[in-house]
Order: structure tokens, then C-alpha cells, then sequence
């Protein structure tokens, strides 16, 4: 499969005054057409950094370094006027808060139909037509009817809908999906999934899709990258990292999940201590005084992320078994 994003070398840092904060520490990847890529991670490891740097939407003390390649064409940094038409049109992104990201003094259809005529250069009534009918695919009841309610008036997980039907309204290529689950009961967070992954199945586009659950990321993604503290630590199949993770702190996310084919006598086990300090790392490997697999060469020496088998990588000193 080609190639949709190649992201090459990308340094996000933030200006505090305090000290320069580092989330995003020289991440290499690549996104393929069709494909969903899992990025996974604790709070804070630099996930929604990354694709808030690809989309132009860094906080005004932020600052990204590096290439994105969008079919080739660096779109890192564009001004504006050029950004804007590829973000919403080729690629869109669902926020993690639907509540914070739909603007509530505006009904949906305003805020819907605005992205077509803008964008698709559609009249007021064909850009209604196609917001109802996008309802309707996501599976908001009464679409014609809700169109013209305020955000307020909808349920979190209607939210949450509303927010993957303007992502889609002018059929993106790469879909990125920040926390799409967060805060919704789990029957909610299924239905959304599954509509995601129907999505991608009809239409062939392109998902990132940001979470710290791993239970999200078995049940739709095809690849996983896992974050910490700014860098790739692993990346792999889902099938592969799932049976046999080979950094630790794939390792401790896995075991700290709970499993409803194991009887758990005992507390689950928890990653000890604290992520780094992003405005200090420690020399060496960031994870180091978390790891209870850790040595002298730890701490001298900053691992690489490097290729140990076919589709697979690690960032640790531990051999590959």
C-alpha cells in the first residue's frame, strides 16, 4: 500500500517561561492508505502533539520542526491559506471534547453547512441535504429533525456523532480520531467503533486514531505506535504487540489492562512512578527509572528506535527475543 502521510523527523517544543517543553522528540512514521495506525500512550507522551503539529493547530508558544509529506507535498507549517485547503477537506480531525470543539451558539446545520459551501461550494440546500443524510449514516435519530438543534441539546455520545459527520463532510482522506471513546459508556464507545470501522470500509479512508486504551486500539487498528515522553518506544502490528510486546513499557501498559478471560485474585499491576519532566529528560532512556528491566547502559546511552523483524521496531537496549 502507498504511502497517504510520511511524517519525518518531527520536533514539537513549547516555550514556557520555566524552559522549553519538549513533546514531540524527532518521531518518524508513516500512515498508508486504508490502513488505521493506533498511536497509544499515558497522558502527556506526545500523541495529540503530533497531529495538532500536522494540522497547524499548536498553541501560540508552540513551535514544530521537521516534514510531513502529505502525497509528498511538506505541508508542515503552511500559512493559513494554503492549510486550509487540505485540514477539513482532505484531512479532518475529531477532537477529543465535542462539547469544547462544536461552537454552541450555532445550530448544527449552520455549522455543518458552512463547511460545504465553503469548501464544496454548495448552495444552502444541497449542503443541508448532504448534513442530513451524514447524520443519518452516523445514526443520529430524526436527522432532518436534530439538524437544527444547539449542541447542548444532544447527548454526549450524540456529540460525539455529530463531530465524526463534519469530519466527514467533505470525504477526507485521513481521518484523525483523538479520543474519539473518551468519556462515553461503553456501549456507545462499541457503536462508534463500529461505525468507524464501517466507515473506512465504504469510503477507503486513512485512520489515526489517538488513545490511551488499549481495548480501543485491538478492536479497530491494523498498526500500533506506542508514545512515551515525546518518543516511539515500539511499533508493530496489533497482533504482534498484543501476543508479545518487547519494550517494557509496552509490557506494563498490557498487563495493567484488565481481562476478562483471567480471574484477577490480586490488584492489577501498575507502570510505578511518574512520567518524566518534559522540560528536563534525564539523560539515557526516558523510561529508565520506571523499568524494572533497567542497567548501567540505560542511563549512559539514549536508545534508538530501530528495526529488530519484519514490521516491527523498538527503542530499548533489552535484545530482541
Amino acid at each position: 500500500m502507498a504511502a497517504i502521510l510520511e511524517v519525518r523527523n518531527l520536533e514539537t517544543t513549547f516555550w514556557t517561561p520555566e524552559g522549553d517543553v519538549r513533546a514531540v522528540n524527532g518521531v518518524n512514521f508513516s500512515i498508508n492508505e486504508g490502513e488505521t495506525l493506533g498511536i497509544v500512550g499515558e497522558s502527556g507522551s506526545g500523541k495529540s502533539q503530533i497531529f495538532m503539529s500536522i494540522m497547524g493547530l499548536l498553541a501560540k508558544n508552540g513551535r514544530a520542526r521537521g516534514q510531513v509529506l502529505f502525497h509528498g507535498e511538506n505541508i508542515l507549517n503552511l500559512p493559513a491559506v494554503r492549510l486550509n485547503k487540505i485540514r477539513g477537506v482532505k484531512v479532518s480531525m475529531i477532537f477529543q471534547d465535542p462539547m469544547t470543539s462544536l461552537n454552541p451558539y450555532l445550530t448544527v446545520r449552520r455549522q455543518m453547512t458552512e463547511v460545504l459551501v465553503h469548501h464544496r461550494g454548495m448552495s444552502e440546500e444541497a449542503a443541508a441535504k448532504t448534513s442530513i443524510a451524514l447524520l443519518d449514516r452516523v445514526q443520529i435519530p430524526e436527522a432532518a429533525r436534530r439538524i437544527g438543534m444547539y449542541p447542548h441539546e444532544f447527548s454526549g455520545g450524540m456529540r460525539q456523532r455529530v463531530m465524526i459527520a463534519m469530519a466527514l463532510l467533505c470525504q477526507p482522506e485521513l481521518l484523525i480520531a483523538d479520543e474519539p471513546t473518551t468519556a462515553l459508556d461503553v456501549t456507545v464507545q462499541a457503536q462508534i467503533l463500529e461505525l468507524l470501522s464501517g466507515l473506512r470500509r465504504d469510503t477507503g479512508m486513512a485512520i489515526a486514531l489517538i488513545t490511551h486504551d488499549l481495548g480501543v486500539i485491538a478492536g479497530l487498528a491494523d498498526r500500533v505506535m506506542v508514545m512515551y515522553a515525546g518518543n516511539i518506544v515500539e511499533r508493530g502490528s496489533v497482533r504482534q504487540i498484543f501476543r508479545d510486546p518487547k519494550h517494557p513499557y509496552s509490557e506494563g501498559l498490557l498487563r495493567s489492562m484488565p481481562r476478562l478471560d483471567e480471574a484477577h485474585s490480586e490488584r492489577l499491576p501498575v507502570i510505578g512512578g511518574q512520567p518524566p519532566n518534559l522540560q528536563n529528560l534525564p539523560t539515557g532512556c526516558a523510561f529508565r527509572d520506571r523499568c524494572e528491566y533497567a542497567f548501567d547502559r540505560c542511563e549512559a546511552e539514549r536508545p534508538l528506535l530501530i528495526d529488530f523483524a519484519q514490521g516491527r521496531s523498538k527503542a530499548c537496549h533489552l535484545q530482541a527475543q
